[in-house]
């Protein structure tokens, strides 16, 4: 379990690096890409020629005996859920920084841009079961400790259920929402509640990896141990054929993950522990951006 000192320590750095990324490349971009669910009444105001006639209130009209039509504004409050996969794979990390910081950072970006909207934002963590859910709320205080927790949830050694996760998001949040789902899909069987989610969701897919799952080094005979199941087993690195079906490997899921969200039309982006976040993230906003214009 991680000591306080250094979570706090971890979330100090999180907050300072995001809150900067945020005044210095993220302002404005949230707001254009992630839009209200819907519109309400704002006001009725006198009839102008040129008015669609389909909004006057007919009413209004008859008590005050000329024209008025009804506005509406988009319903800008948004519930923003992070999704959160903390199972054991999360705690890998060969690098600066493991899965499980990545997607503290990820989660922590994103979540100070809905607050500066004015959304509330909640959080899911899951491993094999739902261990713990936080109800949507307002401020900052409530980033920060979406922050601790995925910060100190890092060191769980369960497996991945995304589908169960899924199902209990669908369970209790009945109103549509944005989902960003944050774990490495070492999973497999939640294509079903994949595609349910994203009927009834804005979903966002956000696969974390670590440049050694997609590439094993040249260093000779290795114990490998499965920090979910925890069996070990043995690979020879020093092999051109175990290094070459290891990448393949990673391709091959990597593809079939791409190809999954283009099918079922979801958002995604790809992060990994060895680049910085903030070009993926604009990335992700500037195709949304693009898309949301072509309706």
């Amino acid at each position: 379990m991680i000591d306080t000192a250094t979570l706090m320590k971890q979330v100090g750095r999180i907050r300072i690096l995001t809150s900067r990324l945020v005044d210095e490349r993220m302002s404005g971009e949230y707001h254009s890409v992630f839009r209200g669910q819907g519109i309400e009444f704002d006001e009725v105001r006198e009839y102008i020629p040129g008015d669609d006639i389909r909004t006057i209130d007919w009413n209004v009209t008859a008590r005050m005996g000329h024209p008025f039509i009804k506005r509406y504004a988009e319903e800008r409050e948004l519930t923003v859920l992070f999704l959160v996969d903390i199972s054991g794979s999360q705690c890998f990390g060969s690098g600066a920084r493991s899965k499980a910081e990545l997607a503290a950072e990820l989660a922590c970006l994103l979540a100070l841009s809905a607050i500066r909207n004015q959304d509330k934002v909640g959080l899911i963590l899951f491993s094999d079961r739902i261990d713990l859910c936080l109800p949507p709320r307002k401020g900052r205080t409530s980033v920060m400790r979406i922050v601790r927790e995925v910060l100190a949830a890092g060191s769980t050694r369960r497996g991945t259920d995304i589908a169960g996760a899924l199902r209990f998001l669908n369970r209790i949040q009945k109103k549509k929402s944005v989902i960003f789902l944050i774990s490495d899909f070492q999973d497999d069987r939640y294509m079903k509640e994949l595609r349910i989610t994203a009927r009834k969701h804005d979903l966002v897919c956000c696969p974390v990896s670590d440049p050694r799952e997609q590439e094993l080094p040249n260093v000779g005979l290795v114990e490998i141990q499965d920090p979910e199941t925890g069996a070990l087993f043995l690979a020879d690195t020093a092999a051109d054929e175990c290094r070459a079906a290891f990448r393949a490997q990673a391709e091959a899921s990597q593809a079939a993950l791409k190809s999954a969200f283009l099918k079922y039309g979801i958002d995604s982006v790809f992060l990994s522990t060895e680049r910085p976040i903030a070009d993926d993230i604009m990335r992700l906003f500037r195709l949304r951006e693009i898309r949301i214009g072509r309706r």
